[in-house]
């Protein structure tokens, strides 16, 4: 499985509650990172269905659309604002 960072949509923003802490998501490298590493929560069912749709968009099953809206509605679940940017 190849970690394609060409695979690219447009950013989400993510802001923790410490104010200087943000994350900007715009990659299925990006989104793996977020979800495992900045999220304040792992067990919701966004959260989880985030994590396999990063999956499925590396392994070329999903569009890269289906891994930001995913990882929206997870942000929402766990209460850290998205700002959802778009070009």
């Amino acid at each position: 499985m190849e970690w394609d960072t060409s695979i690219e949509f447009d950013p989400v923003i993510l802001l923790f509650e410490d104010p200087d802490r943000f994350f900007s998501v715009r990659t299925a490298v990006g989104a793996a990172n977020a979800l495992m590493y900045e999220f304040p929560c792992d067990d919701g069912k966004e959260f989880l269905a985030a994590i396999e749709i990063c999956l499925d968009v590396v392994k070329g099953n999903a569009e890269p659309e289906q891994l930001r809206a995913a990882i929206i509605r997870a942000a929402d679940e766990a209460g850290v604002t998205a700002i959802s940017v778009l070009h």
